[in-house]
C-alpha cells in the first residue's frame, strides 16, 4: 500500500495559478491584507516544506514561514512579475533559511518531530499517519540535496528545469538526483515492508 503512495507522490502537488499569485502580489503592494491572506493560503505549505527540507527543524521552518510572508508584505511593491511568483517566494524563503543557518553556524539535527509528517500535514496529505511515519523515515535517508529536489518537485510543484536554475545545478544533475532519491525511497520502503 505504501508503494502506491510513493507512485502517487507527483499527485500530491497542488497546482497554483501563477497569474492568481501575481494578482495577489499586486494587491498586497497596494496594501490589501486580504490578498496576503489568500497568498498565504495558496502557497504556505510549499514554502514551509521547502524551509523544512533545508532547516530540518519544524520550529525554525515555522519562523522562516512567518518571516517570509512579512518580507513579502514589505517587498511586494518591488515585485516585478516574470510569470514565476512561486520562485520569488521560494527565493525569499531560501535566503531566510540561509540567514537562519548562519545564525546557528551549523545545520540542526533532525529533532524527534518528523520531517515528512510535518511537511505532508501542512500539504493536507492523504497518507495515513503510519504511512507518513514510514515515508518520513525513508526521507531522512536522502541527502540534503535529494530531499530538497524531491520537496521542490513533489510538494511545491516546480519543474526539474526550474529546480536546476533555482539550485544552480545542471538539469541532468537534478534529474539524476531526483531519480536516485526515488530509487532510495522505493528500496527503503520495500525493506520496511519486508521487516513487517
Amino acid at each position: 500500500m505504501i508503494l502506491l503512495h510513493l507512485a502517487e507522490l507527483d499527485g500530491l502537488r497542488e497546482t497554483v495559478d501563477p497569474s492568481a499569485l501575481d494578482i495577489y502580489l499586486r494587491r498586497i503592494a497596494q496594501g490589501d491584507t486580504h490578498a496576503l491572506e489568500c497568498l498565504y493560503h495558496e502557497t504556505s505549505s510549499s514554502v514551509y516544506a521547502y524551509a523544512l527540507s533545508i532547516l530540518k527543524n519544524p520550529h525554525d521552518a515555522e519562523d522562516v514561514l512567518h518571516d517570509c510572508y512579512l518580507a513579502v508584505h514589505s517587498a511586494a511593491v518591488n515585485y516585478s512579475s516574470s510569470g514565476k511568483p512561486m520562485a520569488w517566494l521560494i527565493t525569499i524563503a531560501k535566503n531566510l533559511c540561509l540567514m537562519k543557518l548562519r545564525e546557528r553556524k551549523k545545520k540542526a539535527d533532525v529533532e524527534d518531530e518528523d520531517f515528512f509528517i510535518n511537511a505532508q500535514t501542512r500539504a493536507d496529505s492523504a497518507l495515513t499517519p503510519e504511512d507518513a511515519f514510514i515515508l518520513n523515515e525513508c526521507m531522512n535517508e536522502l541527502s540534503d540535496e535529494e530531499r530538497q529536489i524531491v520537496v521542490l518537485h513533489v510538494v511545491s510543484g516546480f519543474k526539474h528545469r526550474e529546480i536546476a536554475a533555482f539550485l544552480d545545478m545542471a538539469l541532468p544533475t537534478v534529474l539524476s538526483k531526483y531519480h536516485r532519491a526515488l530509487k532510495k525511497l522505493k528500496t527503503s520502503l520495500l525493506k520496511g515492508e519486508r521487516e513487517q
